[in-house]
């Protein structure tokens, strides 16, 4: 296994547990928040895909999909529309709310394949190039993408709590 496999491999797994939290919710469920402080798993996954789309159309110099493929006019959200959820507060939490969990695995299926098909791509000398200078150490993509990896299973994992809280009522 090669620096690509193991990246493709780490996306795959953030889309199983995706799926594995989203699929086959009602909006009630994908919208509900397990006490008024909370995340729904709407937000969770929409923020995760959006941080996802952000760093790693940034990393491979391309469009968002949230943009190119108009993913920003379905959601219809109540933000400005490069807003990533990062930063959110509880009330524009509570503002991310989806019709369905087709359009919430939609978009982050979209995501998914974009994020494999740049990674696939990339040999180990890549992964020391830096993408971002503004931190220090600089940050370099092999960091940028494991820090994408961890905070998408980390939302996941929440996502994946939240059904579980919400199925046990």
């Amino acid at each position: 296994m090669n620096s690509s496999d193991l990246l493709a491999d780490a996306f795959e797994r953030i889309r199983e547990a995706v799926h594995g939290a989203v699929e086959g919710l009602s909006p009630d469920d994908l919208n509900a928040r397990l006490d008024p402080g909370a995340n729904s798993i709407a937000w969770l996954v929409w923020h995760l895909t959006r941080i996802q789309d952000d760093h790693v159309a940034d990393a491979a110099a391309a469009e968002q999909v949230w943009f190119s493929q108009k993913w920003a006019d379905r959601f219809e959200l109540p933000f400005p529309k490069g807003a990533t959820g990062f930063g959110h507060s509880s009330k524009q939490v509570a503002a991310v709310r989806v019709d369905s969990a087709e359009l919430l695995l939609g978009y982050f299926d979209a995501v998914h394949e974009q994020t494999v098909r740049f990674v696939s791509g990339l040999d180990d000398a890549a992964l020391d190039s830096v993408v971002d200078e503004s931190w220090s150490p600089p940050v370099t993509l092999g960091v940028r993408l494991v820090s994408v990896i961890a905070d998408d299973l980390q939302h996941a994992g929440q996502a994946a709590f939240v059904r579980g809280s919400l199925e046990r009522r």
